[in-house]
């Protein structure tokens, strides 16, 4: 595939400088472009060095053209989303051709849309619903009463159990399961009962879900997922938590049950948020940080437990000098005590 790179700038609203008919044939990154490929530099520390790329063409942010160091490039508002624009140019999804797989199993009263496509090895259990063009594909399972939204696509073992819904434009990453049992048990006698989980899961439209997640259905009421919620891979959400709109997780982060996260929250990575608590909106919660009460929104907490983010950062700092301090004030101590010894001595009896 060949792209000349005026038509690369009309395919992202770019302002071109340079060799309009200069001919593309492929994307790349920063440091392994060649003179035939594209890419793009989103920050500073790439754009300082424009002159060490052997890309042909560059996608930079707005900028003084005086300081640009590179023969041919392309200004855009949002360089990295523009490239990845471009990519999907040399690199179209291929859309499968609608069809069900004569070895699917699918169930009674189950209502399928317009131009579905459901793989070998699906197994649909009864009164489920699955809207138009949605791609299901091998050996998910989707159980009694669930609804697929449009535009979903389910990757190999996905799991959805009964009463599970989906919105629009729902993608589901392979291994994850959406509406297992939460971690509901009571003490009796020494031993531990289980406690019936008759909720369901709840996820709105634009919602991407990693690979092997764990969303567990409520134990009474909804495990609900925001609009625009993206979770990377391995990250666990308990029972009747609730997840604001356009929330990031990031991978093996996890949520208690019953904790409510607003709109547009950043988890990081490894983060653990106990349960019961509430987590304002736009908080970025650091990553390894263990939330143990609620934080207020427009907050960045980092640490265990949890503080104000820079309060963590002179925290660490001084961690790595504990030894040292340690050391000093033993030291001190007995020299303290050595001159408690001598005025005591010198003390008139």
């Amino acid at each position: 595939m060949k792209f000349l790179v005026k038509d690369i700038a009309a395919m992202i609203n770019a302002r071109l400088s340079g060799d309009p008919l200069l001919p593309i044939t492929g994307v790349s990154s920063f440091d392994t472009a060649t003179p035939s490929d594209v890419t793009f530099a989103g920050d500073a520390s790439y754009l300082s060095r424009l002159n060490q790329t052997c890309a042909g063409a560059v996608i930079i942010p707005f900028c003084d053209m005086e300081k640009v160091n590179h023969a041919c490039v392309l200004q855009t508002d949002n360089p990295r989303l523009a490239f990845f624009e471009v990519v999907n140019h040399f690199h179209p999804v291929s859309t499968p051709a609608p069809g069900i797989s004569a070895f699917a199993v699918i169930g009674d009263n189950c209502r399928l849309g317009k131009d579905v496509t459901i793989d070998a090895h699906v197994v649909i259990k009864d009164n489920v619903v699955i809207k138009d063009r949605v791609h299901i594909m091998s050996h998910v399972y989707i159980g009694d009463g669930c609804v697929v939204g449009e535009h979903c696509v389910l990757k190999p073992n996905v799991t959805l159990m009964d009463g599970c819904c989906l919105g629009d434009h729902v993608t589901i990453h392979p291994g994850s399961v959406i509406g297992s049992d939460g971690y509901g048990f009571v003490q009796n006698a020494g031993t531990h009962v289980k406690l019936s989980h008759t909720g369901h899961v709840s996820i709105g439209n634009h919602v991407e879900i990693g690979a092997c997640n764990t969303i567990d259905r409520g134990t009474l009421g909804i495990t609900s997922i925001g609009s625009g919620v993206k979770t990377d891979n391995q990250v666990h959400i308990a029972h009747n938590v609730t997840i604001g709109d356009n929330t990031l997780v990031v991978a093996q982060a996890a949520i208690a049950g019953s904790t409510r996260v607003g709109k547009n929250v950043i988890i990081a990575g490894k983060a653990g948020i106990s349960g019961h608590l509430h987590i304002g909106d736009n908080v970025i919660v650091g990553p390894y940080a263990g939330v143990s009460s609620s934080v207020s929104e427009n907050q960045i907490v980092s640490g265990i437990p949890h503080m104000p983010h820079k309060t963590w950062l002179k925290v660490v700092n001084i961690i790595s000098r504990l030894p040292g301090m340690r050391k000093t004030l033993l030291s001190l101590e007995k020299r303290l005590n050595s001159l408690e010894s001598v005025i005591k001595k010198s003390e008139p009896q």
